[in-house]
């Protein structure tokens, strides 16, 4: 398994590294985004099924069902439903095998996944200014450009595919699928900085301290920054700039590892 990375074929000297770096990520991003698709499903999705609404908050929320929020209530079993979805769906995108294999597949599934980011970048929007579902304003700011750059991403990846400039499409989506991974990478991101640091150092319980504030914007800043040196390296003719690059990625994978462990233990087992 191979990630869809739109890469130049690279000149030799750090090549191969750089290639494994990225399928190392992939890997345990794979993973961690599985526990979540399985939170999701087992969590939400048998609450929903079985009409219990009132049973999402067994698991605390900013703002989960609300009695007499008939509205709200159902904007925030789609957002949560669908993400899980939009998570499987982004996941099946990273995979050449199948877009070369079930092209037809390929095609809607990335429709499919386009169409529901969108959903999700504006229903998160609303329930963030509608519902007040947010913890400070640090984070809904977080949430706005979040969501804003969902929508923008989401259409620059649509517009490149009717456009058959698919080199630049397969960019477009690879960083829609960062921002959309936003709400997972947070998760992750704050369990690895409490198992590293053995507690909460830095952070508050409205995610506004200077640790919560570096994770909020950086749950997809951070994943976008090294996505675009991660292309750099692609066409580099730089050796050493590629085996630094791989470097990165492989600290990203511990990170991404190791918080999504955490997150697993501690914010989704324990509720199932």
């Amino acid at each position: 398994m191979t990630t869809s990375l739109p890469l130049p074929p690279p000149a030799p000297g750090g090549s191969k590294l750089l290639s494994r770096a990225g399928v190392a990520w992939f890997v345990v991003a794979a993973a961690g985004q599985t526990a979540f698709i399985l939170f999701i499903v087992l969590f939400y999705g048998v609450r929903t099924l079985s009409g219990r609404f009132a049973a999402w908050n067994d698991k605390p929320l900013i703002t989960g069902y609300v009695e007499g929020d008939g509205v709200g209530n159902w904007v925030f079993a789609a957002h949560v439903l669908l993400a899980a979805v939009v998570t499987l769906g982004g996941l099946m995108q990273l995979v050449p095998a199948l877009r070369r294999r079930f092209p037809a597949v390929h095609r809607w599934t990335g429709r499919s996944f386009l169409t529901i980011a969108c959903f999700l970048a504006l229903s998160g929007l609303w329930m963030s200014v509608a519902r007040g579902a947010y913890l400070s304003v640090v984070s809904e700011v977080a949430i706005g450009i979040n969501g804003l750059l969902i929508l923008i991403f989401a259409g620059l990846a649509w517009r490149e595919a009717t456009r058959r400039r698919f080199d630049s499409h397969r960019r477009w989506a690879m960083r829609t699928f960062m921002v959309v991974s936003g709400v997972w990478f947070l998760r992750v991101g704050l369990m690895g900085w409490v198992l590293i640091n053995r507690g909460p150092v830095g952070m508050t319980k409205t995610l506004s301290g200077p640790a919560d504030i570096v994770l909020t914007f950086g749950s997809y800043l951070i994943p976008l920054a090294v996505l675009e040196l991660y292309f750099a390296a692609g066409r580099s003719s730089s050796g050493a700039f590629r085996i630094l690059v791989a470097g990165l990625v492989l600290v990203a994978a511990a990170w991404t590892a190791l918080g999504s462990v955490g997150a697993a233990a501690l914010m989704w087992g324990p509720y199932l």
